[in-house]
Parts: structure tokens; sequence; C-alpha cells
């Protein structure tokens, strides 16, 4: 009699005890991976909730005080004429003075300085505004702190106010800045979050984007809580009580640290002073930027918040970037055994970690990401270790200048000096 052809051979017990023993890795797997996709769901939620808090209640004052606002300028910033316009056009509705401080006469942004100071003259545009040049200044000080110091020896505001090149404030800015400055007498300093506003045109922009609009900036707002407190300032603007600098031995206080305004409002916490963050953001315009470039930066940020913004603030960050990571490490571990289903799960999770970034920056105000630039998101979180360890390495490139670092956030030497713009 013939045999059942259709009879399925007998599998040994060792073979079924592979299929089990992988079925089960890739259950584990997936089990993992949908337990990082819940968390990423959790943390995106607590960091939208921290953008939208509600506006810190502020009633301006009886009469404003006069300003002065100092904005250190070195090199040709992108968009810079647009800039400096918008430095004069404040809207505050007090007697405000605006000084641009150069280290000389040769810097290339000099030139539109002038003509814009001209015209504002010309047609009759409300404050004083005056170019100073700052020189070289001592050993173990920043270019940017010297400008800051020499400009407000010159300055005759009763508040003093610091600004970067680099930024765009809208009108009424200020006047928020001061508002907040002015309702409580604790209050040291009060300073706006950054925001790229402008749509990015290359992977640089987008890393430079979703470095300050999807992690600093939510983690500063979500540290902040609602009053809007901190431990230290991120000063790309900031305005100052004349009291409070003095209170803390002024700006020269800020001698042989990298960062003077993380540093300068850590100082303020410690001598009982708070320092305030707005709900208002302030623009920063940087378009064109390169992927090398980016990463310099990005350093750079990292360097920035070693010198002086507590853990409790950086955590989140910290965490999210683990959890990245673990997505990275359960993609390997299903692909090294097969387990199609949790390696689907893991690469989404990383998708999602970009795509989490993307929707916060638009969020915080920033401009759309095209698609064909999505990847920037998860390459973030791929380099953050690589960039950490280059911080071992003892200079910094900033503004022109390499400066030798000494410490955490100290200067080893006097800076050195380049003439490649920053």
């Amino acid at each position: 009699m013939a045999s059942d052809g259709g009879a399925a051979p007998a599998r040994s017990p060792r073979a079924l005890s592979g299929r089990c023993y992988g079925d089960s890795v890739q259950s584990v797997l997936v089990v993992v991976g949908v337990g990082l996709l819940v968390d990423l769901w959790w943390w995106h939620r607590w960091f939208a909730r921290a953008i939208a808090r509600p506006p810190v209640p502020a009633a301006p004052p009886a009469t404003y005080p006069s300003i002065s606002i100092i904005r250190p300028v070195r090199g040709l910033d992108v968009g810079a004429e647009a800039n400096l316009r918008a430095a004069l056009d404040t809207g505050y509705p007090g007697p405000v003075e605006t000084l641009f401080v150069f280290d000389d006469a040769d810097d290339p942004a000099v030139p539109v300085a002038r003509r814009v100071v001209a015209q504002h003259r010309a047609a009759g545009g409300r404050g004083a505004v005056d170019i100073l040049f700052a020189g070289v200044g001592p050993p173990r000080r920043t270019g940017k702190l010297h400008a800051m110091i020499v400009g407000m020896q010159r300055a005759r505001g009763t508040l003093i106010g610091f600004g970067d090149s680099d930024t765009r404030p809208a009108p009424g800015l200020l006047t928020a800045l001061v508002d907040a400055l002015a309702a409580s007498p604790d209050v040291g300093a009060t300073f706006a979050p950054v925001v790229v506003v402008d749509g990015p045109q290359t992977s640089g922009d987008v890393g430079y984007a979703l470095m300050l609009d999807g992690l600093y900036g939510p983690a500063a707002a979500r540290a902040a809580g609602a009053r809007g407190r901190l431990p230290f300032i991120m000063g790309q603007i900031m305005v100052f009580r004349r009291e409070a600098l003095a209170a803390i031995g002024g700006l020269a206080r800020a001698d042989g640290q990298l960062v003077d305004d993380i540093f300068l409002g850590r100082c303020l916490h410690q001598a009982g002073w708070a320092n305030v963050m707005i709900d208002r953001p302030l623009a920063i315009v940087n378009t064109g930027t390169s992927m090398v470039a980016f990463l310099r930066i990005y350093r750079r940020w990292m360097l920035f918040g070693r010198g002086g913004v507590p853990l409790r603030c950086t955590w989140p960050l910290w965490l999210r970037g683990a959890s990245a990571w673990l997505a990275i490490v359960l993609l390997a571990v299903a692909l090294a055994t097969g387990a199609g289903g949790a390696a689907a799960v893991a690469a989404a999770v990383l998708v999602a970690h970009g795509e989490s970034l993307a929707r916060l920056h638009r969020r915080f105000g920033g401009a759309p990401i095209p698609l064909h630039l999505r990847w920037v998101g998860v390459a973030l979180f791929l380099v953050a270790p690589f960039v950490v360890a280059s911080m071992r390495a003892g200079s910094v490139a900033w503004r022109g200048r390499s400066y030798p670092l000494g410490g955490p956030s100290g200067l080893a030497v006097a800076p050195g000096r380049s003439h490649a713009p920053g």
C-alpha cells in the first residue's frame, strides 16, 4: 500500500524548543518596544503641556524706567541688517538706549550698523543709539563678556539689558521683560526663551531648530513651572536690575567663565534674587548651517549647559536620549535574532522620537520641518554620546575665537584670537 505523502515530518524536540525560544525572545522584544513607545508618548505630552503654560501675570508699572540695551556684535550674522533694525524698533514706552559694541572698526558688521543707526536717526526713531568699540579684554574673559562690561560702563539706563546679535526681538518683547521684572521686588533678571522661526534650508538648520525648540526650550519651560522661575539664565536677551548685578559683584564676576548668562543667573539665585523666564519667545536667526557647523554648535550648547544648568532641568533630556538608545539596542538585537516584528516596533520608536521633536518644535513656534529632513530628529539622539565624548577636548570655538577650557565651565588661559567670523 502506498504511504501517505501528505504527512508532515516529525519535528525534533530540539527544533521545537528552538522555535519556542525564538518566539519568546520576539515577544519580550515587542513588549519592550511597546513600552518604549508608551514611555515616549508620556514624555511628549509632559513637554507639550509645559510649552502651553499660561502667561505669568505681570501688571505694567505706572511709569516705565529708562533702560539701556547692550548688544555685542562680532561678525556678520545671517540677516544682520534686519536684526539691527529690530533691536532699535522695540516699542518700549519708556526711555531706551541701545549700544552696539564691536571689538574694533574692522568688523564686517560695522558698516551695516552705521547705516542702520544713521537711518534710524534720520527718521526720528525713538531712543538713543550709539556704536562702541571694546578692544581686547583681559585674560580669562570672553570677548562677549568684555563687550558687555564696556557697554555697561557707558550705559545710562536705570535697567540694564543685553541682547545677542543673531536674534530679532519683536516689538513689545522688551516691554514684557520689564513688566515681569517690575512684578515682584525679588526678581533680579528676566529673559525670554528663544525659538527658530525661519524655515530650515539644510540638515544643520533642522538640527539647530530641533535642539532649541524640541529639547532645550521645552525642558526649560518645564523646569520654570507656572511662575517662570529658574536658577539660571538663558540670556539671548535678558534684563537686569542694576542693584541685583551689584549684589553679585557686577558682570566681572563672570570672568573666567565660558558662559556668562548661565553663571550670572546662578549667582543671582544664590544671592536670593529670582530669574524669571517670560512666556513670549525671542526669534533667533540661523539659516544655511551645514551639519558639520551644527555639530560644533551642538557641542557648544552641551558645554554651556554643563556650566551651571542643574540636573533637575536636564534629566528629562538625558532620559529621552537613553530611551532612543534603548530602541537602537532593541533594533540591533531584533535584527540579530531574526525577530522581524520586534525590529519593526524598535524602528517605530526611533521614528517616533524624531517626530516628537518636530511636533514640539512646531508647538514652540518653529517653522514646519520638511519631510526629507525629518531624519535629523533621530540623528540628534544617535550622535549625542559622541558629542558628549568630544567635550573632553580642551577648547571650544565660538565667534571666531578659540577658548581653552580649564574645567566644566571655566577658561584655562586667555582666549586665543582668530580672524574667522563666528
